[in-house]
């Protein structure tokens, strides 16, 4: 009963998380092979940024047809989709020459970053990292990006969050770079700020192993275990989207798509080189964990060692009175020192003098 109650005072005091097998399920499922249909959104937001070096324009538009006067204007066009809805995928992709199969993959869920190169659309799909404080965990929204001539599409999941927010600001500042180069540097700038906010998910996981290990250190029990499993999950997850996302900018770097200019290219090689820095990085975190979980389990054999130190020594110390106490307990008629009057006392008197002598034979010894 006090066992059952302790537990459930645990889980009030820290995410539930910690216990359950949730998070694991979550986890798997999200690698199987085969992807997951998305419920379609019931709400779907599309902005529109189109500009050139000299003007910007803003819309936020209502009806999806809205989209289709902005293509080939000779102008960047940046339609932005918050919620994914397989019929506005479908009547966007159409119109604007996506293959059915990236559609497909736009309105899929748990899909593995990747690039594809298909009818002159290039298309990247990666997911943006958010960092729960209340949970501890490593949340992630797949994003779409398809880069066609003069136009780039992105297809998020959540309405209420993302990371575009620095383009944005720089779209409306007239002398900005963004402002003067093609679609590809815009494609660049948004690959670039998905991977930086990358660092930052990693910079909050950082702080929490760096307490962890203080904790293992100070003390250590199931509690501290179970925050250690937890955190090595949330490293799975960071490290199932950065490997991929590094071969996805590797994949465009060797790209001759004629949509990427050259001057771009060495853009993405900064990209790349952050993206090798992150993944170094979660190596780095992963072997901490492990160092961090032998030291949990070197903890608890030093504790029982201690443990089990103390129970021999008090074993040997009753050792003698339980022998002389056998020895003159026996039913014999004839016992030494039988009808002494002073036989009990020498007997207790030996059972306390012998453990005494092997105490200081023991602290010679070192043994304690």
């Amino acid at each position: 009963m006090v066992r059952r109650t302790s537990a459930k005072l645990l889980r009030y005091l820290v995410p539930e998380a910690l216990f359950g097998t949730q998070r694991t399920r979550q986890i798997v499922k999200g690698s199987t092979a085969v992807s997951a249909v998305r419920k379609d959104a019931e709400k779907v937001f599309i902005t529109i940024y189109d500009y050139d070096a000299a003007t910007l324009e803003e819309h936020e538009v209502q009806v999806t047809e809205e989209c289709f006067r902005f293509k080939d204007n000779d102008r960047i066009t940046w339609i932005n989709v918050d919620g994914i809805n397989r019929n506005i995928v479908n009547k966007i992709g159409t119109y604007y020459g996506i293959h059915p199969l990236l559609m497909e993959d736009i309105a899929s869920m748990n899909q593995r970053p990747k690039m594809d190169e298909v009818e002159g659309i290039l298309y990247c799909l990666l997911n943006m990292l958010y960092f729960n404080p209340k949970e501890g965990a490593v949340e992630y929204e797949q994003i779409s990006i398809v880069l066609g001539k003069d136009t780039v599409i992105t297809f998020q999941e959540d309405a209420s969050r993302d990371v575009f927010d620095p383009i944005r600001e720089k779209l409306r500042m007239a002398n900005s770079r963004l402002r003067q180069r093609g679609a590809d540097y815009l494609c660049y700038s948004m690959l670039d700020i998905i991977v930086d906010n990358y660092f930052i998910v990693m910079e909050k996981l950082g702080e929490r192993i760096e307490l962890l290990e203080e904790e293992v250190i100070r003390c250590s029990d199931k509690l501290t275990l179970a925050k250690i499993t937890h955190l090595r999950k949330e490293l799975i997850v960071l490290k199932r989207n950065l490997v991929p996302v590094r071969d996805l900018i590797g994949s465009i770097m060797r790209s001759e798509n004629e949509l990427l200019e050259e001057g771009t290219l060495k853009y993405f090689k900064d990209v790349h080189d952050h993206i090798i820095q992150a993944h170094d990085l979660s190596e780095n975190y992963r072997d901490v964990m492990v160092s961090m979980q032998d030291l949990y389990i070197n903890n608890v054999n030093l504790r029982m060692n201690e443990v089990m130190k103390v129970m021999a020594i008090v074993t040997c110390l009753l050792a003698p009175a339980t022998v002389i106490g056998g020895i003159f307990g026996m039913n014999f008629d004839v016992i030494p020192t039988l009808h002494n009057q002073w036989g009990f006392y020498s007997a207790v008197a030996a059972m306390l003098v012998i453990p005494v002598i092997m105490l200081i034979m023991f602290k010679k010894r070192g043994w304690f």
